[in-house]
């Protein structure tokens, strides 16, 4: 009796530990789904974009699983720290505020922002050429915190949104004078469509770290050093065995890493 307890013990503790290793090579990546040309839905409701196929080939690279799971922007750190999923990958900007809630691998790309106005608009100073105007930043993303702290603070209403799309379909109606973005999401995703024509990016670009940050790194929970590491890992190795161009050259015709 004895004998078959222990051998049900030991059966039960190799299932476990099967269970674990498998759980161990599933990782859970969070993204919102609206932000092309780095991630966007096909008609037929596949995830695709840049940061999808990146974030494919890490993990094709680290050896594991990884399941997307979709959700809004500005819920994807809430879900993080709950343990909801185990990384974030979605051109989320490096920051010094953002690294007091979870912890960034290197970056995997690093695109400046710019205003985007009707054409022919002229903005030199957005404090003193936005004053009493509307602009539209996604939520809880750098531009939001740009806005928020310069742009508001001068007499601009900041307006927020879900997702960069609902913020470009204000663009068009008129319940924003301008939007302040990614200038590649911004080309790719509105003003090269039928909808931003029309429009055109105006004033300068912006890469002031303050606000903008150090590039797109992928987050992970605080303490994860482990994760952090295999994505660092892999970034390197995919730059290194070409990966990271064949991905890059399918979406851009410039080096979208930087410098």
């Amino acid at each position: 009796m004895k004998k078959l307890m222990m051998f049900g013990a030991l059966a039960l503790s190799l299932l476990s530990a099967s269970a674990m290793a498998e759980d161990a090579k599933t990782v859970r990546i969070g993204i919102e789904a609206a932000y092309p040309p780095f991630s966007f839905k096909t008609p037929d409701g596949q995830l695709s974009g840049f940061d999808v196929d990146i974030g494919n080939a890490l993990c094709e690279q680290m050896k594991v699983k990884c399941v997307w799971v979709e959700q809004e922007f500005d819920g994807l750190i809430p879900s993080l720290k709950v343990k909801k999923i185990d990384a974030i990958l979605s051109s989320m900007t490096i920051t010094d505020e953002r690294k007091k809630s979870v912890d960034f691998t290197n970056k995997y790309y690093h695109t400046p922002s710019r205003f985007v106005m009707k054409e022919g608009s002229v903005l030199k100073d957005p404090v003193t050429d936005l004053k009493g105007k509307k602009v539209g930043v996604l939520r809880a993303s750098t531009h939001d915190r740009y806005a928020t702290d310069v742009l508001q603070p001068a007499g601009i209403e900041v307006v927020r949104y879900g997702s960069q799309q609902e913020a470009n379909m204000d663009l068009v109606s008129g319940r924003v004078d301008a939007l302040l973005a990614d200038s590649v999401n911004l080309d790719d995703g509105f003003l090269k469509t039928d909808a931003g024509k029309g429009y055109a990016f105006a004033g300068p670009e912006y890469n002031d770290p303050k606000y903008f940050g150090g590039g797109a790194g992928i987050a992970v929970r605080k303490g994860d050093s482990a994760l952090t590491q295999q994505f660092n890992d892999a970034i390197v190795a995919v730059r290194a065995n070409g990966k990271y161009q064949q991905v890059q050259d399918k979406y851009f015709k410039f080096n979208i890493y930087g410098e």
